[in-house]
């Protein structure tokens, strides 16, 4: 009795998926670091810290309301959230 050789799962792995955001206008040596389940925020200064840690919060409530994941969503409609949950 031969045994025929397997080959290897074809199964597509699962999309994974994460936001980064970077501020460049730190001028007081703060290492500031905000980390999330999906999400990292690092640098930039006081003000510009908030905005990007506010506008990433908001960008994953309104992610949850629509019942989207960020591993799914279109890129134009995660565009369209993120310039919506920008503070002004």
């Amino acid at each position: 009795m031969s045994k025929k050789p397997t080959t290897p799962s074809c199964k597509t792995p699962a999309r994974t998926a994460g936001l980064l955001g970077v501020g460049l206008d730190n001028k007081d040596g703060h290492k500031r670091i905000t980390k999330g389940e999906k999400f990292i925020l690092v640098g930039g200064s006081e003000e510009t810290h908030v905005r990007m840690t506010e506008t990433t919060l908001k960008t994953f409530e309104e992610l949850k309301r629509r019942d989207k994941r960020l591993e799914t969503v279109d890129p134009r409609e995660l565009a369209e959230i993120f310039y919506k949950s920008t503070p002004v």
